[in-house]
């Protein structure tokens, strides 16, 4: 038992650490999307199911000792696979797809040991069953989750901040082999206690559990399983995109939610006493109704607090529902490994719908609302037999939910005249105001890219975080007149704003990985055909592009890609830095905007400036005028010349140097330190 508990524990612990270690790793290559994290969870859930299919085919149709055989043999070759270190053969091109790029690195980087370590858990279970009849392998299940629940949770705080990224993942491939050869170890044991080693099985039922007299689970039942996997799967990954995009871009708050989806599997199949249904259906209800009121109602868009709490409460209770009924339907032993094939089938299809399907069918973020729809018509379908008071909640669940869709849908429209959604997210052009004030702003989630007002008068004036009062603009604003043009590169288009910066003979030239931004602010906004500049746009991920180009020579770059909240961390290492130098001239000023709510990112840049053994200068402008925002800017350069100028230097801030902090690189970054206390 010792033996089985360990291994399982093992390949749960290495199956979730490994995925934030190789995410973290292809993240840089990828432009630090949110979506990144979204498309590694199709491929976990994908390779999950294999593993799945694996263990039920394998004990359905293989004696023990060509089980155990076959699987010793894949374990020995997956370790030829180490270390998990993704090829620089994977780099992007800035033009393919990065959906099915993600999933070919991920399947050739890591795929077959992922595969084999989700196998694990089933595998020993059913090896367990055998075993011990009449003993609760499900109980084994529980412990799985725990050790999945535990790696999630000690990796930001236990690995990350101490430990760089290549080091976590050749520790991660040590520990790998350790797992194979426990899982080897726990093999041979049980085909040595088998009675019937050598006969090869064709029926699930010839186990030791076969005079089970409970007959074998219908084409409903099946369906059933994978439909509630498959809505818990829809809810966790829609309310992780929505809280990370539409309530609040905290880097690693996607751990928050799953951490939900595997205390709910813990819960429910350790013990039925974690589920007192007659409790839980009624909380179910409400919380549907009351995620679907919030997520619609436009009075509790900016109430950050109440849509997090609504929403993680929420997806607690509609998962401990959906869990809880898969628990409650969990069939003998002896189906066991179907069982588990089922429930992973559903889990990869929620992937797949909310990853890769939707986002190419709906044009926002609407999958959560209909998410909810599906889950309250599941819980109607559930307690049709239960009673007046169970059925009635339930109806007024999905008829909440079908009508929050409904509104939020028609609300999301209300004042937007574009739309846009790829992999990096959903975009929307606004239009407000009357007259004068008559102004057109692009907003990705919660985060403002740009603003332009219409009126003649405004229209080529910077607005919210480029104004003549910001960082960038004091610098732009100290470099003219000047005799030769300049050079301007920007990381991070938006409406391309800083273009009205641009003079004759001039060249701004922007960087940006999404495709949707440069249509739309080429189409929807006026500021690059408006510029006296030459204006040039580059698609593609910035660091890569600059790393494939030539010197450029800038006079000034601008590091634009952090009024996001979920930060593209490797646009901000000293490489990175070193990199940028390389296309400086002597003179010239790298600008960071490093306006965010919930990092501190100041310190960073000014010791990667002091790492250069270069001047940093903080401009903090409290964004007073009409047509500005507020913003933080660190500028830095050789230049002291310029940095000393009375327009730079009269509006800097002191910089709270922090010593104890590690400098950022590429194999090292920690996000929870910089977050805002």
């Amino acid at each position: 038992m010792l033996l089985y508990a360990l291994t399982i524990f093992a390949s749960a612990f290495l199956l979730f650490l490994v995925q934030p270690i190789i995410a973290k790793e292809i993240l840089p290559w990828f432009g630090g999307s949110a979506a990144v994290w979204t498309t590694c969870l199709v491929f976990f859930q994908s390779a999950l199911l294999a593993g799945y299919a694996y263990a039920d085919v394998s004990i359905r149709r293989l004696s023990q000792r060509e089980q155990v055989s076959l699987h010793a043999a894949l374990l020995i070759g997956s370790l030829l696979l180490l270390p998990i270190v993704p090829g620089v053969l994977w780099k992007p091109l800035g033009t393919e797809s990065p959906l099915w790029l993600i999933l070919g690195l991920l399947t050739a980087t890591i795929g077959l040991p992922y595969v084999l370590l989700s196998t694990t858990s089933p595998l020993l279970q059913a090896w367990f069953a055998q075993r011990h009849p009449g003993r609760n392998p499900y109980r084994l299940f529980a412990l799985s989750n725990l050790a999945s629940m535990l790696a999630l949770v000690a990796y930001p705080f236990a690995f990350e901040p101490w430990i760089a990224t290549h080091t976590q993942a050749i520790a991660w491939s040590a520990g790998y082999a350790t797992f194979a050869a426990l899982c080897i170890a726990a093999a041979i044991l049980s085909m040595r206690a088998a009675t019937q080693a050598t006969e090869p099985r064709t029926n699930v039922g010839t186990g030791p559990d076969a005079s089970s007299a409970e007959p074998p689970p219908g084409v409903g039942r099946h369906l059933l399983w994978a439909s509630l996997a498959a809505v818990g799967s829809i809810l966790l990954l829609s309310v992780t995109s929505h809280i990370t995009e539409n309530i609040a871009a905290v880097p690693l708050l996607w751990i928050v939610p799953l951490s939900i989806y595997l205390i709910t599997f813990i819960l429910c199949f350790e013990s039925s006493h974690w589920y007192p249904r007659g409790l839980l259906l009624p909380l179910a209800a409400v919380a549907l109704s009351s995620m679907a009121w919030a997520l619609a109602d436009p009075r509790f868009t900016h109430a950050l607090a109440l849509q997090l709490g609504v929403a993680c409460i929420g997806l607690l209770l509609a998962c401990m529902f959906c869990h809880g009924e898969l628990a409650r339907l969990k069939p003998a032993p002896r189906y066991l490994t179907r069982f588990y094939l089922m429930v992973s089938l559903g889990g990869a299809l929620g992937a797949v719908l909310v990853g890769v399907i939707v986002p190419v069918v709906l044009p926002a973020h609407f999958e959560l609302a209909l998410g909810l729809v599906a889950c309250a018509a599941l819980l109607a379908w559930r307690v049709r037999r239960d009673g007046v008071v169970f059925g009635a909640l339930a109806v007024m669940a999905a008829v909440t939910t079908v009508g929050c869709a409904i509104w939020g849908i028609v609300g999301f429209y209300d004042a937007t005249i574009v739309t846009a959604r790829n992999f990096y997210g959903v975009l929307r052009v606004q239009e407000f105001g009357a007259g004068a004030s008559r102004h057109r702003s692009l907003v990705h989630g919660t985060i403002l890219h740009g603003t332009q007002y219409l009126a003649p008068a405004l229209k080529r004036r910077a607005t919210t975080y480029y104004t003549e009062t910001s960082g960038v603009g004091r610098v732009l604003e100290s470099l003219n007149p000047r005799t030769q043009p300049l050079k301007v590169g920007i990381i991070g288009l938006g409406t391309g704003t800083l273009a009205v910066y641009g003079a004759k003979g001039d060249t701004y030239r922007f960087y940006d990985i999404n495709p949707a931004v440069i249509r739309i602010a080429r189409t929807e906004f006026t500021y690059l055909a408006d510029s006296d500049a030459n204006v040039e746009t580059v698609l593609g991920d910035a660091r890569l592009s600059l790393e494939r180009e030539p010197s450029q020579h800038f006079d000034l770059l601008a590091i634009d890609a952090f009024s996001s909240d979920a930060i593209p961390v490797h646009l901000i290492t000293s490489e990175a830095l070193g990199l940028y130098l390389r296309h400086m001239n002597p003179d010239g000023v790298i600008a960071f905007h490093v306006t965010n709510r919930y990092l501190d990112l100041v310190p960073v840049v000014a010791a990667l400036a002091r790492a250069h053994g270069m001047r940093a200068v903080w401009i903090r402008d409290p964004g007073t005028d009409v047509l500005a925002s507020k913003s933080d800017w660190v500028l830095v350069s050789n230049n002291s010349a310029l940095l000393s100028n009375p327009r730079i230097a009269g509006a800097a801030t002191p910089i709270k140097e922090r010593p104890d902090w590690r400098l950022w690189t590429d194999d090292f970054n920690n996000l929870f330190q910089v977050l805002r206390r």
